[in-house]
């Protein structure tokens, strides 16, 4: 046995699940989130709260400051590392999150990409401003093909990170994804929570938004910009929830419109991370909006573990 993996999009109820797993097997979770990295970013993130995260061991949470950046080959590296030494320990390692680019750098191996270039994306947004998104995507799909298929024309933060990519390396971002051997093994099961009715997954989406501003992160994004060296262009603030308050504090968003934003762009990104699962073809799928779906996930776990004892 060396690692189990639960994903799904986000407000899937993994945490739920995974917390449900811990309380029956000696395990150590592995975050597999983006947001989850950053210090001083819990509401927007719904992180686990210190209580939660003094339950069971946790990784790769709180281990950037949002002023740096944390890549999917830094993922990719820790993550095997952890791993490694929590099996080395006699415990059984669970990851759990929702960036589906990281678990790819993980098990197929990724190059490096560009680092963020603050001048250059400046100059893509504001020629989004000029003549929108739609003909950004089209401008992309003349130089990369591949990654303009699996975009949406108004997904702005990816076409402005692909012609970034471009612009900087001279290369197409889907040509940083490699086809070289396997970079870790598979886990021994793969569970992945989705919806078999969208509709319950976006109420999901907005009971846990509006949580999220009853919680104070207009706050927790006033406190991040009190700071004087962040800017919306930094990955961290770019995350779904602290871009929009950022812009409804900077102005550029009227403050009344922030909770559909927020929501929407929480869809969208629920929205992409589905599309990244179907690519998954060896997980198992566990409908989230069954009421067992908890024991659901127990369950497969159990079996998964005992068929290796």
């Amino acid at each position: 046995m060396n690692y189990i993996a639960l994903t799904g999009p986000t407000a899937s109820g993994k945490t739920a699940a995974a917390f449900a797993i811990a309380a029956r097997w000696d395990v150590e979770i592995i975050s597999v989130d983006s947001a989850l990295v950053y210090t001083g970013m819990d509401i927007g993130t719904a992180k686990p709260t210190p209580q939660e995260l003094a339950q069971v061991p946790h990784h790769l949470i709180n281990i950037r400051d949002p002023l740096q950046s944390y890549s999917a080959a830094d993922f990719a590296r820790d993550a095997a590392w952890l791993i490694n030494d929590i099996n080395a320990r006699g415990k059984l390692a669970l990851l759990v999150g929702g960036t589906m680019l990281y678990l790819k750098a993980l098990w197929d191996g990724l190059d490096d990409l560009p680092q963020a270039n603050r001048e250059i994306r400046a100059a893509i947004d504001a020629e989004s401003l000029a003549r929108g998104w739609p003909a950004l995507h089209a401008d992309l799909a003349k130089v990369d093909a591949i990654t303009a298929q699996r975009l949406a024309p108004n997904d702005s933060q990816r076409i402005s990170r692909a012609l970034e990519v471009y612009r900087i390396s001279g290369q197409p971002l889907s040509s940083f994804f490699t086809s070289r051997p396997r970079g870790f093994p598979p886990p021994s099961v793969l569970l992945s929570l989705e919806p078999t009715d969208r509709v319950w997954l976006h109420a999901r989406i907005a009971q846990r938004f509006d949580a999220m501003l009853a919680a104070g992160l207009i706050d927790e994004v006033k406190a991040l910009r009190a700071r004087g060296n962040l800017h919306p262009d930094l990955p961290s603030m770019r995350c779904v929830g602290y871009r929009q308050t950022w812009a409804a504090l900077e102005g550029d968003l009227p403050m009344t419109d922030l909770r559909e934003h927020g929501i929407i762009a929480t869809r969208q990104l629920a929205k992409r991370q589905m599309t990244w699962l179907r690519s998954f073809t060896s997980r198992t799928v566990v409908a989230c909006d069954q009421a067992d779906a908890v024991e659901q996930v127990v369950a497969h776990v159990d079996r998964a573990i005992t068929s290796k004892i």
